[in-house]
């Protein structure tokens, strides 16, 4: 699997320089990836959230103390309420106890969030609406995401086995900027007299320029190869986007840059996904195309995500969403919540060798053809939750 080498997450946004006027709070350093016996205890705050999200964290959960055993390290965790449970529980969907733990914490596993009984509520309450704010607050402005087809789930993509045999990606998204955010944006009444809605795509050079550098580095320890998708030839801002990237890249003589636009990248991904290597792009577009990017693989439920920002912790997550229509019936698929704990083990930790062994357990468990409901097909021996994590801790176990 050709991934981001594990590197303290500090270098991911290359300087670790705090910007202009950002508040000075105690910078602990990104870990060193070499065994120390000071810091071989870490304090991880876990959010379930909603839906199926309690059910494969508890499975993640497992998982790692069972690693931490292995590697000889301590990991304490701590359960706080976000999304939907947390409207339910003290009516806001982020409780500042929530976001203050976070912070303080080595880093945070999210489980999912959202679902259909909060989809009236006003924007502010709305789970969703927790995931922006603990974003935000984190000051997580880079989102790793792969999408690796791998070898036993190659006939679980809907694209055929040529096509998607061998894929592997990293979408780099910007995830505190653009749409989701930019202001103004609301509701108003045109000069015909109509209700209308408007949003506003708006980019900073620094903001641009960070989440570049990211992916420049990023691209650099993968194959080399850096696409930068945008809309250049309809929006001011992906003007802007461009520009700075193809700026930057100057800093990265040694990565090959290449420009595309944002419709045309979505129709590539699904003709010829092999030909990337690593993705950049802003919030709504890299929110789109990773999902797209999830499906070659063969399931969402495969494929874990880091956020990552110029310091303090990161925040880890399954791409998936609550899938409120099957929680509860032990049929979700853990193995993405798996995974994103393997990637906070490395990158968020910095204990590459604890990270290979979560990997190696989940490569074992699907090689002894284990598969929950989504990645399923005849021959295999199908799973819920419980089991599938149950196997992933006996693979655990075998180690030496």
């Amino acid at each position: 699997m050709n991934q981001l080498q594990a590197t303290p997450l500090k270098t991911l946004s290359l300087s670790g320089r705090r910007s202009a006027g950002a508040a000075a709070r105690p910078r602990r350093p990104m870990v060193d990836l070499r065994p120390s016996a000071a810091a071989r205890s870490y304090s991880i705050t876990l959010l379930p959230g909603d839906g199926i999200g309690p059910e494969v964290v508890a499975v993640a959960k497992d998982a790692l103390s069972l690693v931490g055993s292995k590697e000889g390290f301590e990991l304490r965790f701590q359960e706080m309420l976000m999304g939907g449970a947390a409207l339910d529980a003290v009516g806001v969907p982020l409780p500042d106890e929530t976001l203050a733990a976070a912070r303080a914490s080595d880093a945070i596993l999210l489980g999912a969030i959202g679902g259909y009984k909060w989809d009236n509520n006003e924007k502010h309450l709305k789970p969703e609406t927790g995931l922006l704010s603990i974003r935000a607050g984190l000051g997580v402005f880079a989102n790793l995401r792969p999408a690796t087809v791998l070898p036993q789930l190659v006939d679980a993509s809907t694209l055929k086995k040529e096509v998607a045999e061998g894929v592997d990606i990293m979408v780099v998204r910007e995830l505190t900027g653009g749409i989701y955010f930019g202001k103004p944006r609301g509701f108003g009444t045109n000069d015909k007299g109509e209700e209308i809605g408007f949003n506003t795509e708006l980019y900073a050079v620094s903001e641009i320029d960070r989440i570049a550098r990211v992916a420049f580095e990023v691209a650099r320890k993968r194959g080399g190869k850096l696409c930068s998708v945008d809309k250049a030839n309809v929006l001011e801002a992906s003007m802007l986007w461009r520009k700075r990237v193809t700026a930057i890249a100057s800093e990265f003589p040694d990565v090959e840059l290449s420009h595309m636009y944002v419709d045309n990248a979505a129709m590539q991904l699904v003709r010829n996904p092999k030909q990337f290597d690593t993705i950049v792009t802003n919030n709504i577009f890299g929110d789109i195309l990773s999902d797209e990017a999830s499906m070659i693989t063969g399931s969402i439920g495969m494929l874990p995500s880091a956020s990552v920002g110029e310091s303090g912790p990161g925040l880890f997550e399954p791409i998936h969403g609550s899938a409120p229509d099957i929680a509860g019936q032990d049929k979700a698929n853990p193995l993405a919540t798996i995974l994103s704990a393997a990637m906070l083990l490395k990158y968020g930790l910095g204990i590459e060798s604890a990270a290979k062994r979560i990997e190696a357990a989940v490569t074992e468990t699907l090689d002894n053809g284990f598969r929950t409901g989504d990645i399923y097909s005849p021959g295999t021996t199908l799973v819920g939750c419980k089991r599938m994590g149950e196997e992933v801790l006996k693979a655990l176990e075998s180690q030496k």
